[in-house]
């Protein structure tokens, strides 16, 4: 059988140093004689992994002092709920960009907590482009963002401003961190979850400034509640140290290969390779603005009517998985995260001119 290369948005690709960790590690930990899933979370050895996690987290991103780092659970959607009532009352105003499903989901839960000024949309034409023009609320407390859009292969490659001088821009980063260069400090916090670029499924980075917190008078559920997580170092309740140990060994196979820069061009070559391709073929062409493509999801459709199955079982017989694209917008979604090593894309290439050929 030819080699798998999984393209799939999510859970994805991890690299192999990273699958061959876990493998160990669920067997005997570090030569602790357990598996790292039998290890109690406040032992010594779990305690410090997570540590050197965040530390991890900080080298790579450049992250300050006067940021927290937290690993949670329940996804990126259950901090569609928890932002708002962490950081805005009901006669509060937060402004929220909707260039996608992932952020429209966002918007509906934190409508059920403030108020919510759509700063702009794009759903009208499917989601296919990044609006340039933002209405912000000159009252509002955050401009909410969702910086790479998964399904439909949209990503922010100039991030906006708040209007308002004592805002912060808060984005959710699912499906592209750790893959380009961002400046940290411009954000007052940012989360994804960890199955798209990162890690398996079960935890949730966040990543949230100090001073933002503490703000409103709402009564916050424990759980709910940032400052528990903070005060406890991420373990007021058993954290999914497997997941999380998944993210460290990504962070170390990163740090080894040079770090973000070197992913970000690395990434950048991936990219163009395959949008060159989808140009160039006569049977593909890509519904996306040029200038809005994600480097990350690469969403690319039959120029005129085909058997979208014909061409996806082509593929798979090559090995080539989980190309077809979202439900909702049908065609062929290309992920191509961290792992995807360029070898993987120059498959799928070879696969469309070979597709065109016949």
């Amino acid at each position: 059988m030819s080699k798998i290369y999984n393209f799939s948005a999510g859970p994805a690709m991890l690299h192999s140093s990273v699958l061959e960790a876990v493998s160990k590690a669920s067997k005997d930990y570090n030569d602790h004689g357990q598996s790292l899933m039998e290890m109690s979370h406040r032992s010594k050895p779990v305690v410090e992994m997570v540590a050197e996690t965040e530390s991890l987290t900080r080298q790579l991103l450049n992250i300050s002092d006067n940021y927290h780092v937290l690993f949670l659970q329940g996804g990126a959607s259950l901090q569609f709920s928890m932002i708002p009532m962490n950081l805005l009352d009901t006669n509060m105003i937060a402004d929220y960009a909707d260039t996608g499903a992932w952020s429209a989901k966002a918007i509906k839960e934190a409508q059920l907590y403030g108020k919510v000024n759509i700063v702009c949309s794009s759903k009208e034409s499917i989601y296919n482009h990044i609006p340039k023009q933002l209405t912000q609320d000159e009252n509002a407390r955050y401009l909410h963002i969702t910086s790479n859009n998964t399904i439909f292969g949209t990503q922010w490659h100039d991030f906006p401003k708040p209007f308002n001088t004592n805002a912060y821009l808060i984005a959710d980063m699912s499906s592209d961190i750790f893959s380009r260069r961002i400046d940290v400090s411009k954000f007052g916090l940012i989360y994804a979850g960890a199955q798209k670029n990162i890690g398996p499924a079960g935890v949730t980075l966040l990543i949230i400034r100090d001073d933002i917190l503490d703000k409103i008078d709402r009564k916050i559920p424990t759980m709910m509640n940032y400052r528990t997580h903070i005060e406890k170092n991420s373990m007021f309740n058993t954290p999914p140290v497997m997941a999380i140990y998944a993210v460290n060994r990504s962070l170390v196979w990163l740090k080894n290969i040079g770090g973000v820069d070197f992913i970000e061009n690395k990434n950048k070559l991936k990219a163009d390779k395959l949008y060159k391709e989808i140009e160039r073929n006569s049977l593909f062409v890509s519904p996306i603005a040029k200038e809005d493509r994600s480097i990350m999801n690469v969403p690319f459709i039959f120029s005129n009517e085909s058997e979208e199955e014909d061409f996806l079982s082509f593929c798979n017989d090559r090995g080539l998985r989980t190309l077809k694209g979202h439900r909702s917008v049908g065609g062929f979604r290309a992920s191509i995260y961290n792992a995807m090593p360029e070898a993987g894309v120059d498959a799928l290439i070879q696969a469309m001119k070979d597709y065109e050929s016949r």
